[in-house]
């Protein structure tokens, strides 16, 4: 994957859209540093359960996320990705062996090539 770099003033930076797609290449693969790497250590993730304020509450959530989606026959697909400025928002479709994710939205605020606040919601219907 192709990144981006931007010179800002005297430092160089990767634009939003880059750092979402980094994180959504590192999701894929199942990498959970990578998934991690992409987080400012004062980040926040609102999830529909409340908002994971730590390091390690945002750890726990992306483990439970990636061993689901790392079963067999697990899909994902994009359905829309936009950026603007330090903001991005992302939509798409799943599919698990225990869940079915429809409507699934991410909106992301990254500065200073981290994400530094993540919103996450989707209609997800539980197949067991």
């Amino acid at each position: 994957m192709f990144i981006r770099v931007v010179r800002e003033g005297d430092r160089f930076m990767t634009t939003t859209s880059d750092i979402v797609n980094q994180h959504l290449k590192s999701f894929g693969e199942r990498d959970l540093d990578g998934v991690l790497a992409d987080y400012s250590p004062d980040a926040v993730l609102f999830v529909p359960g409340g908002p994971l304020r730590d390091p390690v509450a945002i750890k726990q959530f992306f483990q439970g996320l990636l061993s689901e989606f790392s079963e067999p026959g697990a899909t994902f697909s994009l359905r829309q990705h936009h950026s603007e400025g330090d903001y991005a928002y992302i939509l798409w479709n799943a599919e698990t062996a225990a869940n079915t994710y429809e409507a699934a939205t991410d909106t992301f605020v990254v500065r200073s090539g981290k994400i530094v606040a993540q919103s996450f919601a989707a209609k997800v219907t539980a197949k067991r």
